[in-house]
């Protein structure tokens, strides 16, 4: 208890300071409450309002695919050079480190296999598990034109509610089917879908012809998926051309953890996001990290 006998009766106001109300600075997201926005906050960096997750939550429904064999010798070492991990609670809490102070981003949607229809999916993880992980985002697929996609598209809306009551963000990932044309319009569709109905922000591909047009018809942030693996200068192309035409992010997987090396491609992806390095320039940083480990 303060001594009172040491109560100064001189005290300063600031009168002439007036309080600061700052808008917050992601897209779509002033009008959230401080929990959820501190949690978008640890996803997406203050500074640039960008992030580079680092996703490897493939494991729920293909099982340990290359590069995933082992997650605690082939992922962790790249955790350091993310903003985000993406991963599902068994690995979180198998493998990650409780002291690991990353954002994680935990995959809540699942029920199918690669040997079944995969837009068939229920969420599969309790709000009270996401609580108990203290996760900054819960991940659900959401399968547009897809055979289940009602399903999906209320599996996000459960989420959202779900969330939302307890101060943690959605994010929405759209899942394209092999039948489906990935295009422009399609990706205008499926992330304003996503967004029109509650997803704080949205996974989806990078397209060549008019991507500017997705991220400007999505009224919350975009972060691009990494998709399946290509070179390491064609990935820190679409990486660039990505945040150039308004993404808020990437969140790669196979494009960093199957590289010739890991290490060195994630940091290469993060001064393309971060500090807007030419795709060309990343790739030396690449091949420099590259020949120094």
């Amino acid at each position: 208890m303060a001594d009172l006998d040491a109560v100064q009766d001189t005290k300063e106001y600031y009168l002439d300071i007036p309080q600061k109300s700052e808008a917050f600075y992601l897209k779509g997201s002033n009008a959230l409450g401080w929990g959820m926005q501190n949690r978008l906050a640890r996803i997406f960096n203050p500074e640039t309002g960008r992030t580079v997750m680092l996703a490897f939550d493939h494991g729920y429904f293909q099982g340990a695919t290359t590069g995933l064999e082992r997650i605690d010798v082939n992922i962790m070492p790249l955790a350091p050079f993310a903003d985000t991990l993406m991963l599902t609670r068994g690995i979180l809490r198998s493998v990650v480190p409780p002291s690991m102070t990353k954002a994680i981003v935990m995959r809540a949607s699942g029920g199918t296999s690669m040997l079944k229809e995969l837009s068939n999916e229920e969420i599969a993880v309790d709000i009270e598990d996401s609580i108990r992980m203290n996760v900054a985002a819960m991940a659900v697929q959401v399968f547009i034109g897809g055979e289940y996609e009602k399903q999906s598209i209320i599996n996000m809306t459960k989420l959202v509610d779900q969330g939302t009551r307890y101060g943690i963000p959605t994010l929405a990932v759209t899942a394209v089917g092999k039948d489906m044309v990935r295009d422009a319009r399609y990706f205008r569709l499926a992330t304003r879908i996503c967004a029109e109905l509650g997803a704080h922000y949205v996974k989806t591909y990078y397209v060549e012809k008019d991507f500017e047009t997705v991220t400007a018809s999505c009224p919350v942030p975009i972060v691009i998926a990494g998709g399946k693996k290509l070179p390491e200068l064609d990935a820190l192309k679409m990486a660039y051309n990505a945040i150039q035409q308004g993404a808020a992010g990437v969140d790669m997987g196979r494009n960093i953890f199957q590289s010739e090396a890991p290490v060195s491609m994630i940091q290469a992806v993060r001064a393309v996001v971060h500090q807007n390095e030419t795709p060309e320039k990343a790739y030396e940083l690449y091949k420099t990290l590259k020949a120094e480990a």
